[in-house]
């Protein structure tokens, strides 16, 4: 998971939108998300059929999770374990703050360096392993936050946060009730991006390169607020990338 946008809304009858695009090299296989899990047969996420794990997930609780790498630590490391096992712990618990206060007793050194969502109708948390031997937990404010492989809101180092933090700001917020996503999954897809050859195509929401490396599916997930009884979440994803992929309803 390489960008991830949240909308915090508190009050609304729809809290929290996230949005994410899985960047990643075309050739690791994966299966869109589904209940794969047999020991958590209530978590709804993709699998990631090289470590198990999973980049993005839900479960019945209304937690919802999301593992981006950080700069410069793509792909799995001798000796260390794999990130996705951080997205399905975070989603073994009922709310997202106590699912924050959990991960951040874990051994550091046991991971590549990491940024962590976890998020629920009422909460949101940005954990981020920097490799200095720390987990630091932050709540993401209200209103749009952007994360990449680099800080929560850090367009100085981000050009993709700098370049699409205003556009989506900008955007037709999705409408869930009424089944409107479609400025946001148009911004999930978009090529372009600023800065020239100095940031070339991993700058643009929609990443596609000559090296195998590109954005391998999009997500959309919408939680509604705790009033709103029997309302379920909703999960859209397109399984492959979002400038050419539809986005579907995943079955809850």
């Amino acid at each position: 998971m390489c960008s991830t946008i949240l909308l915090r809304r508190p009050g609304h009858d729809w809290p929290l939108i996230l949005a994410g695009n899985r960047d990643e090299m075309v050739d690791r296989p994966w299966k869109p998300p589904a209940r794969h899990w047999p020991d958590r047969p209530d978590v709804v996420a993709g699998l990631d059929e090289s470590a198990g794990g999973t980049w993005l997930g839900l479960n019945d609780a209304g937690v919802v999770a999301a593992i981006l790498n950080r700069q410069g630590t793509l792909g799995p490391q001798s000796g260390k374990r794999s990130r996705g096992e951080l997205v399905l712990e975070s989603l073994d618990h009922a709310d997202a703050a106590e699912a924050a206060k959990a991960l951040t007793h874990l051994d550091p050194g046991a991971y590549r360096p990491f940024n962590l969502v976890v998020a629920d109708n009422r909460d949101a948390f940005w954990l981020a392993h920097r490799g200095d031997g720390r987990i630091r937990v932050q709540p993401v404010p209200p209103g749009l936050s952007m994360l990449t492989a680099h800080d929560l809101n850090d367009p100085a180092s981000s050009p993709r946060q700098r370049f699409y933090t205003p556009l989506f700001a900008q955007a037709a917020a999705p409408e869930p009730e009424k089944g409107d996503w479609k400025a946001w999954e148009e911004l999930l897809g978009s090529r372009i991006w600023e800065g020239g050859l100095s940031v070339g195509p991993r700058g643009a929401m929609c990443v596609v390169t000559d090296v195998g490396f590109e954005t391998v599916s999009s997500a959309l997930i919408a939680l509604p607020s705790a009033e709103r009884l029997g309302t379920p979440p909703i999960f859209r994803f397109a399984p492959g990338r979002p400038d050419r992929t539809p986005f579907q309803d995943v079955p809850l």
